[in-house]
């Protein structure tokens, strides 16, 4: 098995609609690598230039030392050993079980016996063994998508390709089937690459993760780097719920707040002082207290919410910006309640106030 390696790699969709620009990205062999994103980041254009649907218009995909896809040439997706695994699963609704996962094996004539052992075999990594005669219509969603699975992995690939696959299922089947995949990756030591907009989905199945935007790569890390150290504040806005504080840089390496009260940063950005810049700062990362003996930002309750595990509480400082706050279930402070805010200062990200975030 290898890896994969995108240089420079773009693509358009006419004259003005680049879906990808300037891809690098190096993906580890047996790894799970997620890209993220919102709708028309460009995400799903590189899994489909990655299986060899698409030629790039520029730059070039490469697995181990070989070259698979520039703007010169695109090796056909059926001799890149990759498998794909599509949303919709794609499963004939008038084969059983078993006639859809053999089916690759026909095309690649594997002898019948060779053929029902693999069969077997990739059904028994999905758990669908003793499935084998039923139709798709016998199914439920969660199994549907496994066969589906099976297809791919019955023809051995080593990469992977999953393309939103569990975005059709409920709520609690998804994170059945987070769970499961994430097993099956581990099992088969096959490298997977998962495409979602799905940032739990992304946080709870991958190694790492590469955040896109305007089909621009704006951060690759594991899911703890993406999550806590965001590099741009369009990471940190799309990795979970987050409060953006407007602020300027003090001096020795702090930021002072409309109101006058400074926090100390634990790793300051290079910004000269008075440079005007957003706070993030996660929910879960502010500390609620009496006001007399926080030695921080005041703010009223403005709205509680008991969700069994926590207390989610929306805090109106005196500037009227609203904070998202999540605590401890017996921490309650009532609607109205005057309430001191802290943070600590390793769990603050501090980034330039440009015109768009204002």
């Amino acid at each position: 098995m290898a890896g994969v390696t995108i240089t420079k790699m773009s693509k358009s969709y006419g004259a003005e609609a680049a879906a990808v620009r300037d891809l690098d990205l190096v993906i580890r062999d047996n790894s799970f690598v997620t890209l993220l994103g919102p709708s028309g980041c460009g995400k799903t254009t590189t899994l489909r230039l990655i299986a060899g649907y698409m030629k790039p218009d520029a730059g070039s995909i490469r697995v181990g030392e070989r070259e698979l896809s520039s703007p010169a040439a695109v090796v056909p997706p059926e001799h890149r050993g990759m498998g794909m695994v599509f949303q919709n699963y794609a499963v004939w609704p008038h084969k059983t079980v078993f006639e859809n996962v053999v089916f690759g094996l026909r095309l690649r004539r594997v002898p019948r016996d060779k053929a029902r052992a693999q069969v077997a075999t990739a059904l028994g990594q999905v758990n669908l063994a003793g499935l084998e005669d039923r139709l798709p219509s016998q199914l439920s969603g969660g199994q549907q998508q496994r066969v589906a699975l099976a297809r791919s992995l019955v023809v051995e690939p080593e990469i992977l390709l999953l393309d939103e696959p569990l975005s059709n299922l409920d709520a609690k089947l998804r994170e059945h089937m987070r769970t499961e995949l994430k097993q099956l990756q581990r099992r088969t030591g096959i490298t997977f690459i998962y495409v979602t907009h799905d940032q739990a989905e992304a946080l709870a199945l991958s190694d790492q993760i590469a955040v896109m935007h305007g089909g621009r790569l704006q951060q690759f890390g594991t899911p703890d780097e993406v999550y806590t150290r965001p590099k741009n504040r369009i990471v940190a806005d799309f990795m979970g719920h987050v409060n953006f504080l407007a602020g300027r840089m003090a001096g020795a390496g702090s930021v002072r707040f409309a109101g006058g009260q400074e926090i100390a940063l634990a790793a300051a950005p290079a910004l000269a002082p008075d440079t005007p810049v957003d706070v993030a700062v996660r929910p879960e990362d502010v500390i609620l207290a009496a006001p007399e003996g926080a030695g921080g930002l005041t703010a009223r309750v403005s709205e509680r919410t008991f969700l069994g595990n926590i207390n989610e509480y929306f805090v109106t400082l005196a500037s009227g910006e609203t904070v998202r706050v999540q605590t401890a279930p017996k921490l309650r402070f009532a609607v109205g309640d005057a309430v001191g805010l802290s943070f600590d200062p390793a769990n603050v990200n501090v980034f330039p106030r440009s015109t768009e975030s204002a």
